[in-house]
């Protein structure tokens, strides 16, 4: 009679009941082609710790235009954290993650009271909540697929909620529509002064990534990280790894409407192109140029894509070359790729693997 017991080269991952995670290493930890960050130094984990301070200091030294700045790469770093999750740590990559991103800041507008601010935690939560319910609909169709289908299906999802949005006068139509007054919370916390809306989104910002952090090192990370390696031995081990997808995307969806709900309220205004597919291209290409698979590397993506795009549309900088960035851009990050296809992430591991230059030998 054959054994159905898993190999042991399959140590337990979730703990308890003999369940497995293929490729994980042994106590729990994640397996290394999933989870590197399993493996960093006490210096390293000081990182984003470092990063939120000297983020926290950018309004006493800043002016407008750079504070403005940095809000918008800290809710694009939002907004690739939440896709990390999918792609990154669960390999399932999406095509029609914009769509949550604007069904979030479309229940902030649409959801606000005519007159008067809203309460910031109720309107907060129904973003989120709209955006996440959202995912539940689509991942449960779309996560019956795989591959480049999970891919078109996704997009087909998106496409769909961007013309509901877009052809209808539900949000204005292609016009868009307007946030009267930005939500907040009295005599504590106003959004309309700009120091109040930073320190907003830095708190953001940092419950997102201390979220996924922690989530990352519990045993929910851990299978998320076993069905990216093998899912197929995942389910000869006892998960149903439908159910922990379904609930990766759903959480995805939620932290992606976060970021469209601070979008609306940076703004004050939506339009459909936040739906189109194009905004899910542009958060996958940071991911891909900050390095799949690392919280670190979806915020440093942010970073460097926003910085990128903001040099390359400033005439300033590159003169009449400036109507033209989405060209110059392209070929940068065509360049970057090629020459670092584990992303910025992956570029010390890069250098200190470089082969050094073989001496000529002594001919006396």
């Amino acid at each position: 009679m054959t054994s159905t017991r898993a190999p042991a080269s399959v140590p337990t991952a979730l703990g308890g009941g003999g369940a497995v995670a293929p490729g994980a290493p042994a106590h729990g930890v994640l397996p290394a082609a999933a989870a590197p960050a399993a493996r960093r130094s006490p210096a390293a984990a000081l990182v984003p710790l470092v990063g939120l301070a000297l983020l926290a200091t950018v309004p006493f030294f800043a002016g407008e235009y750079l504070q403005d700045l940095v809000v918008k790469i800290m809710i694009l770093a939002i907004f690739a954290l939440s896709l990390e999750l999918l792609a990154g740590t669960t390999g399932l990559v999406s095509l029609g993650h914009a769509a949550f991103l604007g069904i979030g800041a479309y229940a902030a507008v649409l959801l606000a009271p005519k007159t008067g601010a809203g309460s910031l935690p109720v309107m907060l939560g129904l973003s989120m909540l709209c955006a996440a319910a959202y995912a539940l609909f689509v991942g449960a169709l779309s996560l019956r697929t795989r591959g480049v289908y999970f891919i078109m299906v996704t997009l087909a999802f998106a496409q769909m909620a961007y013309f509901i949005f877009h052809d209808t006068k539900l949000g204005g139509g292609s016009d868009g529509i307007y946030l009267n007054v930005k939500p907040g919370l009295p005599d504590v916390l106003d959004l309309q002064n700009r120091n109040a809306f930073f320190y907003f989104a830095l708190g953001a910002l940092a419950a997102t990534y201390g979220l996924l952090a922690a989530l990352l090192r519990s045993r929910f990370g851990h299978a998320l990280a076993g069905i990216r390696v093998n899912e197929q031995r995942m389910r000869a081990a006892g998960f149903r790894t439908y159910g922990y997808k379904l609930a990766a995307f759903v959480l995805a969806g939620a932290l992606a409407g976060l970021a469209g709900f601070l979008i609306a309220v940076r703004d004050g205004f939506v339009n459909p192109e936040m739906l189109a597919w194009q905004e899910s291209g542009t958060v996958l290409l940071m991911l891909i140029l900050g390095g799949l698979g690392h919280l670190r590397g979806a915020v440093l993506g942010a970073i460097v894509f926003t910085l990128l795009k903001e040099l390359y549309s400033s005439e300033g900088w590159v003169g009449p070359l400036a109507g033209h960035w989405q060209l110059t851009l392209g070929l940068t990050i065509i360049a970057l790729v090629a020459t670092m296809p584990k992303g910025l992430m992956g570029l010390p591991a890069q250098l200190r693997r470089r082969p050094r230059p073989v001496e000529a030998a002594d001919d006396d």
